[in-house]
């Protein structure tokens, strides 16, 4: 928006679009690689213990080799948008004068496809620097409906996945999300309402409200993501989209009587069109 080359000083541009004239000169910063390393560790960290916070994330750091302080260790949690599930006030924040809707699946039997929808965004470390994931999932089948890498967190590559979703496999009756401001910023509910698809949101505090696509990150980062060191944001989503073939058409699981996802998804939609 500012016009270096233009005859108005750039003094009187940032006045008119009420900018800090000092963000005219900032370039970022890259993280530097013991930092990348760090994040990739508390990655595996966080997965095999969610309820750790910075205290205990910073105590397996040191015992790993790495001289890190604390606060750090929470700078790095935030950026990596991270934090310790456990029951408390808030889990996820919600932007400012965003609207949370009340959890509806409580004592619902979900059973065929299309029924509930999930989404949930994770951190994927790479060789050089991460990416965020996101992913929509159906419910009662575990069927990876759609997905999108971004390296940043914000809502458009969540709105992406759903646009995808709703395009290739028509409207669920319930969309389920965290209360992430991802998720109740007026762009992406309002996409559900425009399809007059049901919102539901888990509880504060309440991460298992979301379990089945936290499964679902979990088999993803210990059978695919950490046996791996992704170069660029282009492999990662080439590997990516082959795990997920795998783990839709091919990949066993117990949960579902040893059948695959796409398996239970297309059946029932068969029964449901049959009846």
């Amino acid at each position: 928006m500012i016009d270096k080359g233009h005859s108005l000083p750039m003094t009187r541009q940032c006045e008119i679009l009420k900018l800090s004239r000092s963000s005219l000169y900032y370039q970022a910063i890259p993280l530097r690689e013991q930092d990348l390393n760090i994040m990739s560790l508390m990655d595996e960290i966080h997965l095999r213990h969610p309820y750790y916070g910075s205290r205990r994330i910073c105590d397996e750091l040191l015992d790993n080799g790495f001289d890190v302080g604390r606060g750090h260790v929470s700078t790095l949690m935030r950026r990596m948008g991270i934090e310790a599930l456990y029951r408390k006030p808030r889990l996820s924040t919600p932007g400012l004068g965003h609207k949370v809707y009340p959890y509806l699946l409580r004592g619902m039997k979900i059973d065929r496809a299309n029924q509930v929808w999930a989404t949930d965004i994770t951190y994927i470390p790479m060789a050089r620097g991460y990416v965020y994931l996101v992913a929509i999932m159906d419910w009662a089948s575990r069927k990876v409906l759609s997905w999108r890498l971004s390296n940043t967190l914000d809502t458009s590559f969540c709105l992406e996945a759903l646009e995808e979703a709703i395009k290739r496999y028509g409207c669920p009756e319930i969309f389920n999300t965290d209360q992430g401001s991802q998720f109740t910023s007026e762009a992406f509910t309002g996409k559900l309402n425009d399809h007059g698809i049901r919102i539901s949101m888990d509880g504060r505090g309440r991460w298992r409200d979301n379990v089945f696509i936290e499964r679902l990150w979990r088999s993803l980062k210990y059978e695919e993501i950490y046996l791996k060191g992704y170069d660029s944001i282009a492999v990662a989503r080439k590997e990516i989209s082959a795990y997920f073939d795998l783990y839709n058409q091919r990949r066993r699981h117990q949960g579902l009587g040893k059948r695959f996802p796409d398996e239970i998804y297309w059946g029932t939609l068969l029964k449901q069109n049959a009846a």
